[in-house]
């Protein structure tokens, strides 16, 4: 989904834009693949030193989908995430001196780092592992603004450049909030082997019940922003209107409802795949924009 993301990026909401609004890119088709796919090694970086994290409470969430131990040995899941990682950070080293932007290497070392940081630790503290998870989801749609709207910003294109890369923003703001709710969701989900391995997650603090009440009330967040959204400043392009209401509305107001009724691990486990899917769907209408724009 991240690679899918950033080629959405790149390749419906910038490059059509290029003779009509005066978009300027950076990268070529080369460099643009290196980005993803840079992205994408750091990601499964993070995948694999969680699941190494995770052998423990995965044995009683997840029996069925533990890989380290099973399939691979530690040595080797630990051994694939060091790879994965320097081959991401040094393309992004790479990439960035290529742009002239250096500093910008940084924000691979980052995101690298904060997944690390993550599953080693902070995934144990209340809130701020999931809140850490889902702004490294984020970063990986604003690192295509980065590297492809800033390196060429000028006096005569800065209207046109900042106004896209808000526009990406917003969309970063969106899978913040998606994910967000949706990891909270996965914790409750699964408290059991969370229980068992000490990590001290919403629902393991407040209770079960409580922290489905709060998950409800913070679903409503990305539900009204996107309605606020959709009436502000796309209300005059009914294919928008259509595709928001049925796409993403709609499929949020059923995850408020039945995260109000939800009682058993199914139940979150069916909420956390319509999340899921709201997330793909919410990212797929930047399709759109060179049909309406």
């Amino acid at each position: 989904m991240i690679a899918l993301v950033q080629v959405l990026i790149k390749y419906a909401l910038l490059l059509p834009f290029y003779e009509s609004y005066g978009v300027i890119t950076t990268l070529g088709p080369l460099q643009f693949a290196l980005l993803v796919f840079a992205t994408v090694c750091i990601a499964a970086g993070g995948y694999v030193i969680n699941d190494i994290y995770d052998i423990e409470s995965d044995e009683v969430n997840k029996p069925e989908r533990v890989i380290v131990g099973k399939h691979i040995s530690e040595k080797i899941a630990l051994r694939s995430f060091i790879i994965l990682n320097v081959i991401g950070v040094g393309i992004g080293f790479y990439l960035s001196n290529v742009i002239g932007k250096s500093g910008f290497f940084v924000l691979f070392f980052m995101a690298s780092a904060l997944l690390y940081l993550y599953a080693s630790y902070l995934k144990q503290i209340l809130l701020v592992g999931n809140i850490v998870v889902s702004l490294v989801v984020a970063l990986s749609l604003l690192l295509v603004g980065f590297f492809e709207l800033l390196p060429v910003i000028n006096s005569e294109n800065r209207e046109v450049q900042i106004f896209f890369f808000k526009l990406i923003l917003d969309y970063a703001i969106f899978a913040f909030m998606i994910n967000l709710i949706r990891e909270l969701v996965k914790d409750i989900e699964d408290i059991d082997g969370d229980y068992k391995a000490g990590i001290q997650t919403l629902p393991i603090v407040v209770g079960r019940d409580r922290a489905n009440k709060i998950v409800f009330i913070l679903s409503l967040i990305p539900l009204f922003f996107i309605i606020y959204y959709v009436i502000t400043y796309l209300f005059k392009q009914q294919l928008f209107v259509w595709y928001f209401l049925i796409l993403i509305i709609a499929p949020l107001i059923y995850v408020t409802i039945k995260l109000f009724s939800a009682e058993q691990k199914s139940h979150y486990k069916h909420i956390s795949l319509i999340l899921k899917l709201v997330m793909l769907t919410g990212m797929l209408s930047m399709a759109i924009y060179p049909y309406v724009l």
